[in-house]
């Protein structure tokens, strides 16, 4: 066959052929990349052009752990790298897409010192005797001890960095909320570039009342400066109805629609072809990077160390340990009229 007769423009819409499924592609004779999980907070899956990455702790409300970031970063640049995959959707197994962090162990002093994760099953021996060592961040966090931030620092911006995948990453990435997206799962969420949710979802960060401010850094940038501060100054949260009103999400159809939804607009992304969405992609981050980004993270990954060595941040901690996580949330909650029991963290 002539060059003519296999060049691309002989054919019908031959843009929307994938990399690895037009004539003479340079991935014609190469195996595909392995597509199974093999992580302790999240699954990996492969289907079509899309790549799902899924929180996989529902039990715990998906509530994130030291894993979580170092899981999220490596199944991001999977997909990254894979060139059967146009988009990357992140979404929550059980009742919601994720709970935040998992405070009560921080809170009630029950860090798991022998804590294991990672794709590669190294992490935990690699965290030891590191900034990253749970033992270490919890003597830090000793409210008769001597706080260092920049201990707490190294620690909370790496978590930032895992989060922030979703926004560096080369294509384009979209989170799926159902049921609950607060405190630390808002830092995860926000980052992403495309967010859908139900119209019943919970999404805000009520630790702003005490004992915390989001790490992330990403409310002003995706809300604006006014709307970022009615939601931090009171520690409310918006219905998903309320994010798309707003200009959070792009879409908030009833729960029982969000899966149709969603993958319809999945199919639409994953149609374009890979370069066009990275153009596209690196060209409007370019716009939000120049709002300073980065330096919104620095700052705020700073004051929520500060926030949890307060006066106040040492008695929500010491009342957490004495009464129970849950009792302090209530005592913090109750006079906004919004506490409930539920089965998340924060």
């Amino acid at each position: 066959m002539s060059d003519f007769e296999n060049h691309s423009g002989t054919r019908p819409a031959a843009w929307y052929e994938g990399l690895t499924e037009a004539p003479g592609s340079p991935w014609a004779d190469r195996p595909l990349p392995p597509s199974g999980s093999d992580y302790r907070t999240l699954t990996y899956e492969v289907t079509g052009r899309i790549a799902r990455i899924t929180f996989n702790r529902p039990e715990h409300g998906n509530a994130i752990t030291a894993d979580t970031p170092t899981e999220l970063a490596h199944a991001v640049e999977r997909a990254d790298l894979d060139p059967r995959v146009h988009v990357m959707v992140v979404s929550g197994r059980g009742k919601g897409f994720c709970g935040g962090y998992d405070l009560s162990l921080f809170a009630e002093s029950e860090i798991d010192a022998g804590a294991t994760g990672a794709p590669d099953g190294t992490a935990a021996q690699s965290r030891v005797g590191t900034v990253l060592d749970p033992t270490v961040q919890a003597q830090n966090h000793n409210p008769w001890g001597t706080w260092d931030p920049m201990v707490d620092y190294a620690m909370m911006s790496r978590f930032n960095r895992g989060f922030a995948s979703l926004l560096y990453a080369n294509k384009p990435t979209v989170a799926k909320l159902h049921g609950f997206a607060v405190a630390g799962g808002t830092d995860i969420a926000l980052y992403a570039d495309q967010i859908i949710c139900a119209a019943d979802t919970k999404i805000g960060y009520p630790p702003t009342r005490v004992w915390g401010i989001p790490s992330a850094g990403m409310w002003a940038h995706r809300l604006g400066d006014q709307r970022a501060k009615r939601l931090l100054f009171t520690g409310d949260c918006l219905s998903g109805k309320q994010a798309e009103e707003w200009g959070l999400a792009v879409e908030a159809p009833p729960a029982a629609e969000l899966d149709a939804r969603t993958e319809a607009l999945l199919a639409r992304i994953a149609r374009m072809p890979i370069n066009q969405l990275m153009m596209a992609k690196l060209a409007l981050n370019s716009a939000l990077l120049a709002q300073g980004v980065a330096n919104s993270g620095m700052v705020s990954t700073v004051f929520d160390g500060i926030s949890r060595h307060t006066r106040e941040g040492h008695a929500f901690q010491l009342r957490s340990a004495t009464k129970g996580f849950r009792e302090a949330v209530r005592e913090r909650d109750e006079p906004y009229g919004d506490w409930k029991r539920t089965q998340f963290e924060e």
